[in-house]
């Protein structure tokens, strides 16, 4: 292992109801022995170098995750669960406050505080990055990475579309030097049905507005130092009091970065990359992304089976059970 106790941490953010696509896909197969999505960022991020994973997840879920992770990454990478959950005391605070969802992706980091004691990367469970953007994170944190310079991977919008509907996409505003100065929600992204044009649009008050092909976007890959958890909780308080009536309001990760960006507190360095991006937003995704993986594996870029003599655990039926 890559001096474990030294190399930075991968943070999955795994505990969200996955509520679009109807099922829980961080456990569903896509790979051609089932691996889950999560199975390929374990593997590029102990190739690029990270010594601990640590799993965000409901409590009720540990038993289906140690089943389908701690056999299988035993001896390659340091493993570690985080419970996101509804307890405000952990965070000082005693508002009570009844919720369907927790509170968001930076309250599932704060969540895993306990675990972090170093430069860390963040991830969607259900993303799928490629080897590039963990090398370059890996790289990063290792060098560069301080209380006041921390970063985000930069996805091109075209790579991380999906044909069966809209998506949502944080749009990177940089200044000249490849920092962030802002990153913009824009929901409604595709590509235009248009015969003469392959062009990107959003929709806004019902107008269209062309993005260019090559427009950087965040797709939740972060790296930062345990500092960011300190300015999140510091925000928290304030977050839960303003929206304790507002059931749907979620403590996002990307208003952290923004709030220390524009504060003076940090900069964020923009790590371009070209990787494919791919997701399942929509149910009729997964086949796309099955096939794509099929692809990687058939060129070589993973190998055929990633975790040999481990046991093949399908998580989707056993929990149905």
């Amino acid at each position: 292992m890559n001096n474990a106790h030294h190399s930075p941490i991968l943070v999955i953010l795994a505990a969200g109801m996955a509520s679009r696509y109807g099922s829980a896909k961080q456990v569903d197969g896509f790979g051609p022995n089932e691996e889950t999505i999560i199975d390929y960022s374990i593997h590029d991020a102990i190739r690029a170098g990270f010594g601990k994973v640590v799993f965000v997840i409901r409590e009720e879920f540990l038993p289906v995750m140690k089943k389908s992770f701690d056999r299988k990454l035993r001896g390659k990478i340091d493993v570690a669960y985080a419970f996101q959950d509804f307890d405000l005391k952990k965070f000082g605070i005693d508002t009570v406050v009844e919720r369907e969802k927790p509170w968001g992706t930076a309250h599932a980091v704060m969540s895993a505080e306990k675990e972090i004691d170093r430069p860390f990367c963040v991830i969607n469970a259900d993303d799928f990055y490629g080897y590039d953007a963990f090398k370059k994170m890996y790289d990063f944190l290792t060098t560069q990475a301080n209380d006041e310079e921390m970063a985000l991977v930069g996805f091109e919008i075209g790579n991380t579309l999906s044909e069966h509907g809209y998506v949502s996409r944080g749009v990177c505003a940089m200044n000249d030097a490849g920092y962030m100065e802002g990153v913009t929600e824009r929901t409604n992204i595709y590509r235009g049905a248009d015969a003469d044009s392959e062009a990107i649009v959003y929709k806004e008050n019902e107008r269209e507005y062309t993005i260019p092909e090559h427009t950087l976007v965040s797709m939740n890959f972060w790296g930062f130092t345990p500092k960011i958890i300190d300015v999140a909780r510091s925000l928290f308080p304030d977050f839960v009091q303003n929206n304790k009536h507002n059931p749907k309001a979620e403590f996002f990760i990307p208003s952290i970065p923004d709030y220390m960006a524009k504060m003076g507190l940090a900069k964020f360095k923009v790590l371009p990359t070209s990787s494919q991006w791919f997701g399942v937003t929509y149910k009729e995704d997964k086949e796309e992304v099955r096939q794509s993986i099929r692809n990687l594996v058939s060129i070589g870029v993973y190998p055929s089976v990633l975790y040999p003599a481990a046991p093949v655990v399908n998580a989707a039926l056993y929990l149905e059970q």
